[in-house]
């Protein structure tokens, strides 16, 4: 199923011209599994053209989307909002148009399905967290909203303003790019640490992730797609199921967290 979808995507020839012009006019965040036509988009892209070609015909997109119920007007839109955005690039093919992943949208999914695939179970840990102090000012709301959304889809959650932790100790390169990216870094620090004492690491963790919120999630996600058949769709399914799996590496303090803070059943998801 997923080999026959990738292929419509990248090969179909459609019999008439698909203009992707259109304002980009959506205006929902983009933070992972955002519930919008462009966060559907990056799962569709990440899924099935990613591992193919990396290219999509707009006409394939347009019938997917549709299966899905979503408007033509807002998949045009998802597809110039991510174009301006830097992640895909046009390229016309007679009056045809084809989407082509950019080598920036390329990291981005393949960083984003090797986190999406190996959330799960715990693995060793030594102990250690990652901690970002940040001072930006309220006003710069552009550098606000990337070290949020940034940080905590690297899996850090935040124990106060501008204060992150994270016990993903792989990730403190990932933390500094994002500082940089955000032109904040020269009021920024880093450090790698171990607690040495005080607080419950428990109440540190419980502070910082909503942990009855992720264990909702976790069972609204279990309800939702413990289907006891084969769906009536198996492709949209499959994107409903990766869409909504994505957004748990966001919410998620990580396995290790969880194990030295009596985790939840709801990691047991992965």
């Amino acid at each position: 199923m997923e080999s026959a979808a990738r292929a419509q995507l990248a090969h179909s020839q459609p019999a008439q011209s698909q203009p992707a012009q259109s304002q980009p006019a959506l205006s929902r965040r983009h933070e992972a599994g955002a519930g919008s036509a462009r966060g559907m988009l990056l799962t569709l892209l990440g899924e099935f053209v990613l591992p193919d070609e990396g290219a999509a015909w707009t006409s394939a997109v347009l019938a997917v989307f549709e299966r899905m119920g979503v408007a033509e007007k807002a998949t045009r839109q998802a597809l110039m909002r991510t174009s301006n955005a830097g992640w895909l690039s046009a390229e016309k093919v007679g009056r045809r148009t084809r989407w082509l992943l950019t080598p920036a949208a390329t990291r981005l999914l393949t960083e984003g399905a090797r986190r999406i695939y190996s959330f799960g179970p715990p693995q060793a840990w030594d102990g250690q967290w990652v901690l970002v102090q940040v001072r930006i000012p309220e006003t710069d709301r552009r550098a606000r909203h990337v070290v949020r959304t940034r940080l905590a889809w690297a899996g850090f959650g935040s124990l106060g303003p501008g204060l992150w932790i994270s016990p993903h100790v792989a990730r403190e390169q990932e933390a500094m790019r994002v500082l940089r990216e955000a032109r904040v870094a020269e009021d920024a620090h880093v450090f790698v640490a171990r607690r040495t004492g005080l607080s419950d690491t428990r109440e540190m963790v419980a502070d910082a992730w909503d942990l009855p919120e992720i264990e909702a999630e976790y069972e609204r996600f279990v309800a939702e797609f413990r289907a006891p058949s084969v769906p009536a769709d198996v492709l949209l399914r499959q994107l409903e199921l990766v869409h909504a799996w994505r957004r748990f590496p966001a919410l998620e303090p990580g396995p290790a967290a969880r194990a030295a803070a009596a985790p939840l059943d709801g990691h047991q998801c992965g």
